[in-house]
């Protein structure tokens, strides 16, 4: 069964839409990556799936016992989030305050969560640093750390790997893999790097203010559009 299923969805603003014709899902162990140019409709679509915004036309269905407040989610890189004053062990256990319900406080599970989940990530030393300290590898570590505290099926992942330096990029991709692979978390990534995006990802989905592909990495790569948008052949 599939945890998130566009039929025939259109999304946008005031009436018009953005981006549509969207007929795609995301089930277990998927690792999906969302590509297409600037203006093309991802980040409208992101907030689709967060449910943020609302389908104008069409469905977005969740299933499986998938809720919205369970997606994990990390968004791209700010100077804002880059200044935030806070300890890395405040920033990651603050991915449960979708969970608290109507408490107050944060329980025992959820600092449990926390601290599980910087462990995972390999920053369980880093728990009592400032957040402002912290190198851009490790600020998208804990966020990513913040994102697996509000789920264990599905995290959406926004240009995760912007502005990090190559050796960095590397290593984030890594963590990715592993958390797709070996902790069988599905994977929405919007991505610019279409040639990583095809080296990491189970399937693609690409737009361009409408949905142009969506399939198998494998079928992408044998795809007309797959090939012009790698650069693999001319668009006569």
């Amino acid at each position: 069964m599939a945890f998130i299923e566009c039929k025939n969805a259109a999304f946008g603003y005031e009436g018009k839409a953005a981006v549509d014709q969207l007929n795609f899902k995301v089930e277990e162990g998927n690792y999906l990556c969302i590509v297409g140019e600037n203006g093309s409709g991802k980040s409208t679509l992101m907030k689709g799936i967060l449910g943020l915004i609302s389908p104008m036309e069409g469905e977005l269905i969740l299933s499986d016992g998938l809720k919205k407040n369970e997606i994990g989610y990390l968004p791209q890189q700010s100077e804002v989030q880059k200044n935030f004053p806070a300890s890395v062990y405040e920033v990651v256990i603050s991915g449960r305050l979708n969970r608290l319900g109507g408490r107050i406080f944060f329980g025992k599970k959820d600092k449990r969560a926390a601290l599980e989940k910087m462990e995972m990530m390999g920053i369980l030393d880093l728990k009592n640093q400032s957040y402002q300290e912290l190198s851009g590898g490790q600020r998208q570590r804990v966020l990513l750390a913040r994102a697996l505290c509000a789920t264990q099926k599905v995290l959406l992942l926004d240009e995760p790997v912007t502005g990090l330096d190559p050796a960095t990029t590397r290593e984030m991709y890594r963590c990715i893999r592993e958390l797709n692979k070996k902790h069988g978390i599905a994977v929405i990534m919007i991505s610019h790097d279409i040639d990583m995006a095809v080296q990491e990802a189970t399937h693609i989905l690409q737009l361009a203010e409408t949905q142009v592909f969506f399939g198998t990495t494998q079928e992408y790569e044998r795809s007309k559009v797959g090939k012009v948008w790698m650069g693999g052949e001319d668009d006569d």
